[in-house]
């Protein structure tokens, strides 16, 4: 179990969307610092809130970043990206860049962070997935999510002997720029953060923030035809 108040908590990807939430919701739940972390990072209003250049898909980013910051006891591995175009005709070079972003970048982090987290007591590594890591109609995207997944399964077993605890949380659709062209239903992003910071706190392994991915989660278990009908 991982309290919030008077952690030293550090977001990738923190310049929107569930990025800005994770920052604010640390400050309000009383973590005493907060790193927000971005490709070109944004300034910010409180004293509490450091700005810091983090790029997942740059390993000697990551690396600096690590090595100025080795107060963190939270880790919210956050960043992520979308592609345009399907499985089959997305451009091969976009394919790459996608799992960059969402899958080898994430590890990186992890990877990079776990001594960190280590030395500051074991602390909490949180990874943000999505109800399409179980679920194959975004494609590519589909593809990265489920890959983190995995990889952040194993990296629970990995992290159990130094005290981590690995959470991963799954979300569908939320109000972010990431979903702006997509009309469909979309949870609120603070509504998502707060369940996943509950979570967190409660000592849980694996957030379920809204009810698709509880839907979907529950079909696993199911024949294929339940979560794709067309198959039928």
């Amino acid at each position: 179990m991982t309290t919030l108040k008077d952690s030293v908590v550090l977001v990738t990807g923190a310049n929107g969307g569930l990025g800005l939430e994770f920052v604010q919701q640390a400050l309000a739940r009383g973590a005493s610092r907060v790193y927000a972390t971005a490709r070109v990072p944004r300034e910010w209003d409180n004293a509490r809130i450091v700005s810091l250049v983090l790029d997942v898909t740059d390993r000697a980013s990551v690396e600096r970043a690590a090595e100025l910051v080795t107060d963190v006891s939270v880790v919210v591995n956050n960043a992520g990206t979308s592609i345009e175009g399907g499985i089959l005709d997305a451009p091969m070079d976009e394919v790459r860049r996608i799992f960059e972003t969402n899958v080898f970048g994430p590890l990186e982090v992890a990877r990079t962070f776990a001594p960190v987290l280590a030395l500051n007591g074991g602390g909490a590594l949180v990874d943000i997935h999505s109800v399409l890591s179980w679920l194959g109609r975004g494609g590519v995207y589909s593809a990265t999510k489920a890959a983190f997944w995995s990889i952040s399964n194993s990296l629970r077993l990995a992290l159990l002997a130094q005290g981590t605890q690995v959470l991963g949380a799954h979300l569908g659709y939320t109000d972010t720029p990431m979903t702006a062209n997509l009309v469909v239903p979309k949870a609120e992003p603070a509504h998502i953060v707060t369940a996943i910071y509950d979570g967190l706190e409660a000592g849980d392994l694996e957030v379920l923030a809204d009810d698709v991915s509880r839907e979907v989660k529950q079909a696993l278990s199911s024949p294929l035809v339940a979560l794709y009908p067309e198959l039928a």
